[in-house]
């Protein structure tokens, strides 16, 4: 059974459910806290939903998550045969500082539509759909970056890259300001960084440098539904690391990995506001109630929507 277009607006329902867990939490200094009330909302409403899927990206092994945990079975077994990469909270420090752009996104998959990654590193680059086709992750930054200003029809000094605040990313930073570029850097967030380059306002071009692997399936499943693309290459941080990226089927740890190597098939994407940043406004909590932004979006039909929601605690409590 493949994967009904339905299947898109119900997975908001968890995305929303579980911004609305988080959100209350925000500023309290408790990621802890604020990551696993995401994931309890979560799992609690894919778990109402007519389908047989199993987790591939999701909160870690099963020792380590005991939840949400990759390869855990989540739905109520009957309906359509998918996989689910999630994030209950892109960005578990953000939402425990109040700072802006935390999510809470999930994709879907027909079977075999994502790349089974380990919890370690990936080097990225991604740009929305009027950049799709010039970037090539065996080039400099220097290089992309070019192509890119080329193929929007701007100098390269009109580009605003983004890139994670990490000392890892020190090379990275200086080659992008000789270039001329702007800069926005981030403490957390890529996922939202990346898609962030196919929104309406247009604030930001392209993401580049290392982030998490898990994060980089999703941003790719995001990006095959609007046009746009991100191409990786995975960074394991040991021998072990990459040892397990094999034992889930990367037969070359070292290879280019493209948007199709990354999720193909008919795949699905949503995401909801946790707190307002570039893509998405955050919950806004209200007398008996609260306000989310949702995204949903489709490979298929290349549809998407935003769904703004008034939520009533009276009828259903968060």
């Amino acid at each position: 059974m493949s994967m009904d277009r339905n299947l898109a607006l119900e997975l908001v329902r968890t995305t929303e459910a579980a911004s609305l867990a988080c959100a209350k939490l925000m500023g309290r200094g408790d990621e802890t806290a604020a990551d696993q009330a995401a994931v309890d909302a979560m799992r609690a409403a894919l778990n109402r939903m007519e389908m047989d899927a199993t987790v591939v990206i999701g909160e870690g092994e099963r020792d380590e998550a005991p939840m949400l945990y990759i390869g855990e079975k989540v739905g109520t077994g009957s309906g359509p045969k998918i996989e689910i990469a999630l994030d209950p909270l892109e960005g578990t420090t953000i939402c425990a500082t109040g700072g802006p752009n935390a999510l809470s996104v999930i994709a879907a998959a027909e079977e075999g539509g994502f790349l089974h990654a380990p919890d370690t590193y990936m080097d990225k680059i991604a740009v929305g759909p009027d950049a799709s086709g010039s970037i090539d992750i065996d080039r400099s930054p220097t290089d992309n970056l070019g192509a890119i200003a080329e193929a929007k029809s701007v100098p390269v000094t009109d580009l605003t890259v983004v890139i994670l605040d990490r000392p890892r990313h020190e090379g990275l930073l200086d080659e992008v300001r000789r270039s001329g570029a702007r800069i926005k850097l981030i403490k957390d967030g890529d996922v939202s960084a990346a898609i962030a380059t196919c929104s309406r306002d247009g604030q930001v071009d392209v993401l580049m440098g290392i982030g998490g692997a898990p994060e980089g399936v999703i941003a790719a499943a995001a990006l095959r539904c609007v046009g746009g693309e991100l191409q990786g290459r995975l960074k394991p941080r040991s021998a072990d690391e990459a040892e397990r990226a094999r034992s889930m089927g990367v037969a070359d740890v070292d290879a280019k990995l493209s948007m199709n190597d990354l999720a193909s098939g008919n795949v699905m994407f949503a995401a909801t506001g946790v707190t307002t940043g570039d893509f998405l406004k955050g919950v806004r909590f209200r007398t008996q109630g609260a306000l989310t932004q949702s995204v949903v979006m489709r490979s298929e039909s290349m549809t998407v929507r935003y769904i703004d929601t008034e939520h009533n605690f009276r009828f259903k409590p968060a």
